[in-house]
């Protein structure tokens, strides 16, 4: 039974992944974030291989982050709100 309820822990954070992916993508991310957005998203499908809860915490940061706008802007990019 725990291993089933491991797969829809793995499956859940998988959908969550490929959507912060998809998001990532979008032509409202600046080139310079989408680049170190990119590498966060590495770094947490990395982690959910040896901790799954923290992975899950990493990711829900960094969705997070993304939904209010905050991401970190390269010289020259502006933030979703317009800001230098």
């Amino acid at each position: 039974m725990e291993r089933d309820g491991q797969l829809e822990i793995y499956d859940r954070l998988a959908a969550r992944l490929k959507e912060a992916h998809s998001r990532v993508r979008s032509p409202q991310i600046p080139q310079s974030a989408r680049v170190a957005l990119t590498r966060k998203l590495l770094v947490i499908t990395a982690a959910s291989k040896h901790d799954l809860a923290d992975a899950e915490r990493r990711l829900e940061r960094l969705m997070a982050d993304l939904d209010e706008g905050r991401f970190t802007a390269g010289r020259g990019d502006v933030c979703a709100d317009g800001t230098p």
